[in-house]
């Protein structure tokens, strides 16, 4: 018992699933703070249509970002919250006054592309812990992502 934690799963399976999620907060904050940056400095003939979206968008990720974190303090660790923490260990890089809708588009979807990749290896390395908490959140943000990811490339006819 001494090697379980609080909720009864192993110490150290645990302290490599919270680094991971730190891992994934600081893209989703990056994630984040980029999509925010669209939908605040979109012009165009899509304007209407992407801004809304944008802010679907964002929106979402913020709930999530929060649930991220009560996970980490859920396994017994310290959500991240430094965004010079988040620069440093983030595969996505942040987006800097992009105001064209398409390429915003693009910056969304390969932003997708590194959080189901990541949340993908959260899944293996849950399913190993036998954290069905993180592995039911894990999947359920992959189902629903990877719908989104269907519909904003069909946007950019993809």
């Amino acid at each position: 018992m001494k090697n379980l934690n609080r909720i009864g799963l192993n110490i150290d399976k645990s302290k490599i699933l919270a680094d991971k999620l730190n891992a994934l907060l600081a893209n989703y904050s990056i994630f984040y703070q980029n999509t925010r940056g669209f939908q605040w400095n979109i012009k165009g003939d899509k304007f209407f249509e992407l801004h809304l979206k944008f802010e679907e968008l964002y929106n979402d990720l913020q709930l999530k970002i929060d649930e991220v974190a009560e996970r980490i303090l859920t396994l017994g660790y310290s959500p991240e919250h430094a965004y010079s923490s988040y620069t440093k260990s983030s595969k996505i890089s942040e987006s800097k006054k992009v105001s064209d809708g398409l390429v915003a588009v693009e910056h969304i979807l390969d932003g997708f592309q590194v959080i189901l990749i990541l949340q993908r290896e959260i899944l293996d390395i849950a399913s190993d812990a036998d954290d069905e908490g993180t592995n039911a959140l894990m999947s359920d943000y992959i189902q629903l992502q990877e719908k989104q990811v269907w519909m904003y490339s069909s946007f950019l006819k993809k």
